[in-house]
């Protein structure tokens, strides 16, 4: 027996469909493949359009599929090259719907998961920590994402953490100073301290060291001291990104907040940061001893109040409960007290 589900997955798409996402790559690939900081402004418009005129499901797919064959090599990318890239999904997020860079983000964040776990040799995962950084940089996700990755890679502290924290906190190091100078305070405490209990495992002790000073750096908002660090590229873009959102605001309210945690376990428990995101699986809280209580605490009702509750639509155990409960109580105390049970 196959289910619905898996059978829908393996049914092969019908042709013309097939056809038409074929053309539709061939047109995003087109406008990707010649992205550059001049022509943005008509690119963008131009794939706000293909938005208009296709499904999002396709599009965000689309798109994304692309971005990641673009920008996730084993190579490492120019940075600029990211940026651009980073910019136009930050530009179709505020002006199409946040559903864009949320698709982006999760993939991106996914991926990022799966090859940290992973001996990979490449700089697959700097390449993917820079899409992370510049969608906080271009207000895409929320401070609160970067922090968790770099709790995760503190925790860890290998040597190919180390790399990916230094990565990180050159390319995004002095926004979350701004945004948030106590959670980096913590953050390099618990380096400092993860750095003093890891000194004799790990052979690379400048790195380390390095490592320190940069935080301490960042700390005392000593830019001098971070070397190759220069911010006027993300400030040129982001005011090029300001002049091509519609909204007057490219502001932070289209931020995404969501943690690390919540993206890596969105097929499981839904994706609460789209609105309207359609959420299937098992039940977020499964309490089943309270739903034992709820049906054992109904069976002392009365068969009329029973009936009265279903005249009333009361259709969950809760809500009969709590229907029962207002019905049946003597006074506002008792009401209380039975509501607290």
């Amino acid at each position: 027996y196959v289910p619905p589900q898996v059978r829908r997955a393996e049914e092969t798409l019908d042709d013309k469909k097939r056809e038409e996402l074929g053309r539709l790559k061939k047109m995003v690939n087109g406008l990707i493949n010649r992205l550059s900081e001049p022509n943005l402004s008509s690119i963008s418009g131009q794939m706000e359009e293909l938005y208009m005129a296709n499904s999002r499901k396709d599009m965000n797919e689309t798109l994304t599929d692309i971005l990641m064959n673009a920008c996730v090599t084993a190579v490492a990318m120019p940075a600029r090259l990211i940026m651009e890239h980073v910019l136009l999904v930050s530009i179709l997020h505020h002006n199409v719907g946040i559903e864009v860079g949320a698709h982006f983000l999760e993939a991106v964040v996914k991926k990022f998961d799966e090859l940290s776990k992973s001996d990979a040799e490449g700089k697959e995962c700097e390449n993917l920590l820079a899409l992370i950084a510049h969608l906080y940089n271009f207000h895409v996700v929320h401070c609160l994402l970067i922090f968790d990755i770099l709790k995760k890679l503190v925790s860890a502290f290998t040597e190919k953490e180390i790399e990916l924290i230094l990565f990180l906190l050159k390319n995004v190091g002095f926004s979350l100073r701004k945004d948030d100078a106590l959670a980096l305070k913590e953050l390099i405490t618990e380096a400092q301290r993860k750095a003093n209990t890891a000194e004799k495992k790990l052979q690379d002790q400048t790195r380390v060291r390095f490592m320190l000073e940069t935080m301490l750096a960042l700390r005392n908002n000593d830019m001098r001291k971070i070397p190759g660090y220069d911010p006027e590229p993300v400030e040129k873009l982001r005011k090029l990104q300001r002049t091509l959102v519609h909204k007057s605001s490219s502001g932070k309210e289209t931020e995404l907040r969501v943690s690390l945690e919540s993206l890596l376990s969105a097929d499981r428990v839904g994706r609460w940061w789209i609105v309207g995101s359609s959420w299937s699986g098992a039940p977020m809280i499964d309490d089943t001893n309270s739903k034992t209580q709820q049906k054992l605490h109904i069976g002392k009702v009365s068969s009329e109040i029973m009936e009265l509750a279903r005249k009333q639509r009361m259709n969950t155990d809760i809500r009969r409960s709590i229907f029962c409960v207002l019905m049946t109580s003597e006074d506002y105390l008792d009401a209380f007290e039975k509501l607290l049970k």
